[in-house]
């Protein structure tokens, strides 16, 4: 009975809900992301992670769809690409152009509904499969190297830090993804309109439906936006708290 109980106690530690975090963490956390995103050389480190997040989008909705994945692989450009096999044109090819540029400020608002329901820990679980996810497809050694990179920090946090440091981490990871998925978003509406980037998701969803590509830009931007405002009040609202 005792161990039965001990058993309970275990998960109810892993799986229950944690307390809010202290008022400091999800500013702070939001200005330090915030400074990151909008940096030179430490973004385009970063930025890696915004790139697997991407991929990771794109081919999970080309299976969702029923598409033959081939593989990602990622760049040391922070660029890159995912190959799937199926129609040339259809619904299931216009969801797989339009998943990447979404992907991380889905994944963060998905995260910051976890966080304002102080599941911090089930949080990292989610966190390190949608990575064993990623590092299954990845088909080159860059990308392999990102993936396990990326893996190893997660890990790092979730087995050694303490309660308070997980909570700091997480609150700074999932700003990056809300605030990450906005930039690519301005910096590919940049290149467009200097004549770059004639391949972007956008150029491609505008082959696949008639639907203009400054269309799709601005539905991609809506997104962001919206992911980064309803998410970012979620994690605001302990600090807002009276």
């Amino acid at each position: 009975m005792n161990e039965a109980t001990a058993e309970i106690d275990v998960l109810a530690g892993l799986f229950g809900a944690q307390p809010d975090p202290s008022i400091p963490v999800p500013l702070v956390t939001g200005g330090v992301a915030l400074l990151l995103v909008l940096s030179g050389a430490p973004w385009r480190m970063a930025r890696n992670v915004v790139t697997i997040v991407h991929e990771a989008g794109h081919a999970l909705v080309a299976v969702l769809a029923g598409r033959r994945l081939q593989g990602i692989k990622l760049h040391s450009d922070t660029s890159g690409v995912t190959v799937s096999r199926g129609k040339p044109e259809g619904p299931g090819m216009v969801l797989t152009a339009l998943a990447g540029y979404p992907a991380p400020g889905i994944l963060g608002l998905a995260f910051a509904s976890l966080l304002a329901a102080g599941r911090i820990t089930v949080l990292l679980a989610l966190a390190a499969l949608l990575l064993l996810g990623v590092l299954v497809m990845v088909r080159n050694a860059y990308g392999v190297l990102s993936v396990v990179l990326t893996a190893a920090g997660l890990a790092v946090v979730a087995l050694v830090a303490g309660p308070q440091v997980q909570a700091w981490f997480i609150y700074l990871i999932t700003w990056f993804l809300l605030l990450g998925g906005l930039r690519p978003v301005i910096e590919l509406q940049m290149k467009r309109r200097r004549g770059a980037a004639r391949d972007s998701d956008a150029d491609q969803l505008a082959r696949l439906t008639g639907v203009p590509a400054a269309l799709w830009m601005l539905m991609l931007g809506v997104i962001a936006v919206t992911c980064l405002f309803v998410g970012g009040a979620w994690l605001l609202e302990p600090a807002l708290q009276p």
